[in-house]
């Protein structure tokens, strides 16, 4: 058996870091009153301990892998049944036999095989006097062994039940909040389309303002389907090489209504290998946060540049705001958090910045937060090559 493959399996499982369950040690228990020992315990293998998760008539320990009897016959074919351990070749130096570690003599064990074929570890009886076990006793040693891991994946199953109902959830929140600005945008030429009827149409105004409908509804179409395969379990990002300079066009013609009395102003932007439309969720978040928590004491500017950084390009977005304190400036990236300077600002739900965080680590990038030279919050975030 491939250890990077069991100690993988034991991994997803995560059975080891996790204190001694009332479950695994009920089992170790019945195991023990079963095969009439006094001794029983849940052994899992790594590729260089054996973990005792639980354990009956003895406190549970972790020894090396070399010095456990059940892992030098993890792959043999179970279960083992040995009278006298002492007589046994496989066994009669092992530390856990001569006295060093203990005095085992009976031993019997079964292995835990996941419904991947994965051996993590066994079953096993033991006393320190020859015994023997019948046909049923040995078949309920199999059986509980069968239980142990059913146990385990339905645990697992379960934590990831739990992980998808969370991913569902953030999911739901993004799509809400990242879908509300190319909405607006639509609705407000649709708007502008109605009054230019309503008055007397003159054709050139109304051809642009249902070209920019149109633009804003395909943008909104590509987001949905994007985002999908970005929350669907497996789906992954569509990379290729993107324009920053069309990308952050598009995140301000969403923004229209939002940056009305911003001035925007942009330094040379390159092309990168990135997601066109997860980047533009990233920009436009990051813009739409500039816009709304302005200073009360000068013109809101946002200025957008990016630089060669030593893992690629480092994009900035750099506003003249109220600006973030140092401490928060972590905090501000976790899902819904919101910080008192959000009290007064009807519509922040602290998913932007979460969303943002999100899709620049999918892409393998980091994302900070600085002070802009003057006053306000400089959001940055590094693109690798």
């Amino acid at each position: 058996m491939d250890d990077a493959r069991r100690v993988a399996s034991i991994a997803e499982l995560d059975v080891l870091e996790r204190p001694p369950r009332a479950d695994l040690e009920a089992i170790a228990e019945l195991a023990a009153k079963v095969c009439v020992t006094p001794m029983a315990t849940i052994n899992i293998i790594t590729d260089d301990a054996q973990h005792q998760v639980a354990a009956y008539g003895f406190p549970a320990a972790i020894c090396r892998r070399e010095d456990s009897m059940c892992a030098q016959v993890l792959d043999a074919d179970t279960p083992i049944v040995v009278t006298d351990a002492s007589l046994d070749e496989r066994f009669r130096h092992n530390p856990f036999v001569t006295g060093v570690l203990g005095s085992v003599r009976f031993y019997a064990s079964h292995k835990l095989t996941t419904r991947d074929g994965v051996d993590i570890g066994t079953l096993c009886v033991f006393d320190d006097r020859p015994r023997e076990l019948d046909d049923a006793q040995t078949e309920a040693l199999g059986t509980l062994a069968a239980r142990i891991v059913d146990v385990l994946e339905l645990s697992l199953r379960s934590r990831q039940l739990a992980e998808s109902n969370q991913r569902l959830q953030t999911f739901a929140g993004r799509v809400s909040h990242d879908l509300k600005t190319p909405l607006t945008s639509l609705s407000m030429s649709l708007e502008m389309v109605r009054e230019q009827l309503s008055d007397g149409a003159d054709p050139a105004v109304l051809e642009g303002l249902l070209e920019r409908a149109l633009r804003g509804s395909a943008r909104m179409a590509a987001m949905i389907d994007d985002v999908l395969a970005f929350a669907t379990l497996g789906g992954g990002l569509q990379t290729e090489e993107v324009a920053l300079d069309d990308v952050l066009d598009e995140a301000v013609a969403d923004l229209d209504g939002r940056l009305r009395g911003v001035e925007v102003e942009r330094g040379p932007l390159p092309a990168v290998q990135a997601d066109a439309v997860q980047l533009r969720a990233v920009l436009q978040n990051l813009l739409d946060n500039a816009a709304k928590y302005r200073h009360p004491d000068r013109p809101a500017r946002v200025v957008v540049s990016a630089a060669r950084s030593a893992v690629g390009w480092r994009v900035s977005v750099a506003d003249n705001g109220p600006g973030i304190p140092e401490a928060e400036r972590g905090r501000v990236f976790e899902s819904r958090v919101r910080l008192d300077r959000d009290a007064d600002r009807a519509g922040g739900s602290g998913i932007g910045l979460d969303t943002a965080r999100r899709v620049v680590q999918a892409h393998g990038g980091a994302i900070g937060i600085s002070e802009t030279p003057g006053g306000g919050a400089t959001v940055w975030f590094d693109l690798p090559d």
